[in-house]
């Protein structure tokens, strides 16, 4: 397994919301810490397809339509989203 050597920021992803039925079994308040060296436990599909946003998020860059250090994402299951609030703090 992989050691993550704690760069950048510190990510934490909170389930806001599920429709539906998560394959992953994640439930609207579930916790936890993510980065680029550890899916924290996130559904292998929702973290590959996160991926290039948490890299960015976690390294302190910035898209346009971002405001401060919280982002919201949804998963690719369009028959069952799963919605994710980042937040991103100093180490």
């Amino acid at each position: 397994m992989a050691k993550d050597p704690g760069i950048g920021y510190k990510v934490v992803a909170t389930v806001i919301s599920v429709k539906g039925d998560c394959s992953a079994g994640h439930e609207a308040g579930d916790s936890f810490e993510i980065s680029c060296h550890n899916p924290g436990g996130l559904c292998g599909f929702f973290y590959h397809d996160i991926f290039p946003t948490l890299s960015t998020f976690q390294f302190g860059g910035n898209l346009p339509w971002w405001e401060g250090d919280t982002i919201e994402i949804e998963c690719s299951d369009r028959h069952n989203p799963v919605t994710l609030k980042l937040e991103r703090s100093r180490r």
